[in-house]
């Protein structure tokens, strides 16, 4: 059964309704201008943008008809597209019976509206595009409220003598309106008053965070954060290093609530790791604000992974939008010495490229080659992880009788025991990475079976 073309007239429905098995036919368009330069030698070309366009829609299970590039020299005010582009595309929506086109750009209302007309089928710029795919894969009461914000504050702008009904006036008074309030006016502020009712309810959300992270820093468990390009493999590694069950597919946005577990490193210590929803390229800059209680877990952390599929042929150029991104969140060159750069899919390139991807990660610091689905590279990933968190702090031996199980325990549950040693009286050797408020406590437990007094007294002052 064909799929019922969505109504448009009102202009701010972004779901479709698909009567049976047959899923909504759509086109998608890239759209560049000619002449426009690389922003760095990995930058992505048309094509490729194009097949990232295409995944995007086929995420939200769109039947894609037909594909194409528009090179623009001027983009029009009223269509964004030359007229002979307009009426090629209308063609090729009527020949498919497609009930949509995903533009792969951003449009103005006026921009949309009038190519729905003139293609008379649905349109979606990219930043509707996105909205839908995140509509679709929230499932907790935050993901949900920061895509309803996200998607109304979007719906807001698209507002402009788009609608039907925009000349009819109703009087009013109170909060109903004043005498002659347009359905627009009317409509604009409904929205408004329902963004604003989000916002309150998200900054809860913020406090509420804000809560736990203080919890943890209580215990204190660090976090570790997993950041990169949508599809590069970070569910899949989140699940491999927690044995958690968090959805891992391939495909675009897969996840878009954030999961946290905890994680034992090699030495004992404990830390917090986080999934986080995926980056892309040119992610819409309202996105990034309304998913910013969720990206404040990736601002707070103590360690930052930042996941690459390194088998795929842009891995560079999605490189360079996550990092865009992250210094747009603030994390900017004086805390990248927090991110542990993570190649993972390694078991996906061929014997040759694997062997150059290992000599590679062995001439730099702070770089791991894993495959999340084999767990290849996952123990060296721990022992990364470790080594990074205990930058900082300080090494210390503690002398300990033999009998003394309590105060083993305590080395072992607030530090990090990096090795044990048993002398011929007995005597137990531990040697231990403590931070300075651990080292503090110790001080005054264990005294003078702490060895590095000169550190301790520093410690103490």
């Amino acid at each position: 059964m064909k799929s019922t073309r969505p109504k448009h007239s009102s202009g701010h429905e972004v779901r479709f309704q698909i009567e049976g098995p047959q899923a909504t036919r759509a086109i998608v368009v890239h759209v560049e201008r000619k002449g426009r330069a690389a922003a760095s030698p990995g930058d992505r070309d048309a094509g490729s943008r194009l097949e990232e366009a295409v995944g995007l829609a086929l995420a939200i299970d769109l039947e894609i008809t037909g594909q194409l590039v528009v090179m623009l020299a001027e983009p029009r005010p009223a269509t964004l597209l030359g007229q002979g582009k307009v009426d090629e595309i209308a063609r090729l929506v009527e020949d498919t019976e497609a009930d949509l086109v995903v533009v792969n750009g951003t449009l103005s209302p006026i921009q949309q509206r009038n190519l729905e007309k003139a293609w008379s089928a649905k349109v979606l710029d990219r930043t509707g595009l996105i909205l839908e795919i995140f509509g679709r894969r929230a499932r907790t009461r935050e993901g949900l409220l920061q895509v309803e914000l996200a998607h109304l504050r979007y719906q807001k702008s698209r507002l402009v003598r788009s609608w039907t009904h925009l000349e009819r006036q109703r009087g009013g008074f109170g909060f109903l309106g004043g005498p002659g309030e347009t359905q627009l006016e009317a409509d604009r502020r409904l929205i408004q008053e329902r963004i604003s009712r989000l916002e309150k309810q998200l900054d809860s959300v913020v406090k509420t965070r804000g809560l736990h992270r203080s919890g943890r820093a209580r215990v204190p468990y660090p976090v570790v954060a997993l950041v990169g390009y949508t599809n590069a493999g970070k569910s899949t590694l989140f699940n491999a290093l927690t044995n958690a069950g968090v959805l891992a597919k391939d495909l675009l946005f897969a996840t878009l609530d954030p999961s946290m577990r905890a994680i034992s490193l090699p030495h004992g210590r404990k830390a917090v790791l986080s999934d986080t929803v995926g980056f892309i390229s040119d992610l819409p800059t309202p996105l990034i604000a309304a998913f910013r209680a969720t990206l404040e877990e990736v601002i707070e952390a103590d360690v930052i992974l930042h996941v690459r599929d390194i088998s795929h042929p842009e891995s560079e150029a999605q490189a360079a939008d996550v990092s865009a991104i992250l210094t747009e969140l603030g994390i900017g060159e004086n805390r990248r010495d927090h991110i542990i750069e993570v190649w993972n899919k390694v078991d996906l390139l061929p014997e040759d490229a694997q062997a150059m991807r290992r000599a590679q990660v062995l001439r730099q610091d702070d770089c791991a080659v894993v495959s999340a689905l084999t767990g290849e590279g996952l123990a060296d990933l721990r022992e990364l992880i470790e080594e990074k968190l205990g930058r900082g702090l300080t090494i210390y031996e503690a002398v300990l009788d033999p009998a003394d199980g309590q105060g083993q325990a305590w080395f072992y549950d607030k530090g990090e025991v990096l090795g044990r040693e048993e002398l011929e009286d007995g005597s137990v050797v531990l040697t231990v990475r403590l931070g300075a408020d651990k080292a503090q406590i110790a001080a005054s437990r264990f005294k003078s079976r702490l060895r590095n007094t000169s550190i301790l007294d520093q410690a103490a002052e």
